[in-house]
């Protein structure tokens, strides 16, 4: 009699989902919550403080699963650099709003002369001089 290889049945499932019910999991039991950004993604700590160890700090994503959505703020926060969140009260005029990193999307930056755009640019004005090596 023929077995199935001893994990073909999660080829079936969605990894990413028996992931995020574990992260849902433990968030509930052990998570505290300490805020949200302005993509909706929430962010966590431990409940409990361990001796000699750091408190674990976490995101979940309130979309797609992105490392870019998080906001510079929150970033410094998950990565310890600062022991509270930062305010997003204090942005200064010049400072413009954090974006997720768009490439790869129809978004993306494409320069004029992109092949997505038509592939064609303005003809050279002639400042440029190539570099010959006998020069």
């Amino acid at each position: 009699m023929d077995h199935p290889a001893p994990f073909a049945y999660m080829e079936v499932m969605n990894l990413a989902k028996i992931g995020y019910i574990g992260t849902s999991l433990f968030t509930r039991l052990r998570g505290r919550a300490v805020g949200m950004d302005a993509f909706g993604n929430r962010y966590f700590e431990e409940k409990s403080v361990v001796r000699g160890r750091r408190t674990r700090r976490w995101v979940i994503y309130a979309g797609a699963i992105e490392g870019s959505s998080v906001p510079p703020e929150w970033h410094a926060w998950l990565h310890y650099t600062v022991d509270a969140p930062l305010s997003d009260a204090n942005r200064l005029p010049w400072q413009k709003p954090h974006l997720p990193n768009r490439t790869g999307t129809a978004f993306s930056y494409r320069p004029a002369g992109h092949d997505y755009s038509g592939g064609r640019r303005r003809r050279a004005t002639g400042d440029y001089d190539a570099w010959s090596p006998g020069e």
